[in-house]
């Protein structure tokens, strides 16, 4: 295609793409003068302040567990060879709970 042909449908200039888009439906198009009214006679509920705290408080709901979740895991840094997550990585992912779960039957099998 050429740089400066346009793909069928194309609006060809600048005042064509305005028609076009003060045809379409939704907010890319200059609103009528009715909506303009409606607009003019709405009201603000709440402050930006009370906004950004609602806002916070839903966030610290959704990173909370629920009561009947599973206790979390520990976050450690653990040097491993790479051999050794060469080879768990190679299964795929969730490697690290293979390498949990594997760790967790040797201290079952090695409890006093």
């Amino acid at each position: 295609m050429k740089s400066n042909s346009l793909p069928n449908g194309f609006p060809a200039n600048q005042a064509a793409w305005e028609a076009l888009i003060a045809d379409a439906p939704g907010e890319d198009r200059a609103p009528t003068p009715e909506e303009e009214a409606a607009w003019s006679d709405s009201f603000v509920s709440h402050s930006l302040t009370e906004l950004q705290h609602e806002l916070a408080e839903r966030r610290k709901k959704r990173r909370t567990r629920g009561p009947n979740r599973a206790p979390t895991k520990e976050r450690v840094t653990l040097r491993l060879s790479p051999e050794v997550t060469q080879f768990f990585k190679n299964g795929g992912r969730g490697w690290q709970t293979r390498v949990d779960n594997i760790l967790r039957e040797w201290v079952k099998t090695h409890a006093a």
